[in-house]
């Protein structure tokens, strides 16, 4: 099913000139919540959520492929976004990010300054110093917003 509803949002998405970003299938008590995470480079705006929502509802009901009650939200990813595939490590190059990973069975997290994506590994300055943590040691990635920074 999320194959199928990835397929449907990415054509919808691409019709409203955003991308999307994620999909995940969440269970509550009354059914199903689709979650439809949207974006774009200048960020997305209500209208541009609520166009893709009217878009994806009005083909689900068309298709009738889900069978259990479901309810549909479509939202911007946020500021502090989680990094699940290579690609949201791609699109946060430049950006600081938040990891946690393992590394001799105990969990560290660092925050610093994401400077490639590489095939295996990713490359970040961490306090002016440049670290390599492999895909495979990342336990939780996503951007990081410092709230207590002033400008």
């Amino acid at each position: 099913m999320l194959k199928k509803l990835e397929e449907i949002a990415g054509k919808v998405c691409s019709r409203n000139n955003v991308a999307l970003y994620d999909v995940e299938i969440k269970h509550a008590s009354k059914g199903k919540i689709l979650v439809f995470y949207i974006t774009k480079i200048d960020g997305v705006s209500i209208a541009e959520c609520r166009s893709v929502s009217k878009d994806i509802s009005r083909i689900l009901e068309e298709e009738d492929f889900i069978k259990d009650r479901y309810f549909l939200e479509v939202s911007s990813p946020g500021l502090e976004r989680e990094l699940k595939f290579k690609k949201h490590y791609v699109s946060a190059i430049n950006e600081k990010v938040k990891i946690t990973y393992g590394e001799n069975d105990k969990n560290i997290t660092k925050i610093g300054i994401l400077i490639e994506v590489l095939p295996e590994e990713i490359k970040m300055e961490i306090q002016d110093e440049l670290v390599l943590i492999s895909f495979s040691d990342i336990k939780k990635a996503k951007t990081y917003f410092d709230y207590m920074k002033k400008e």
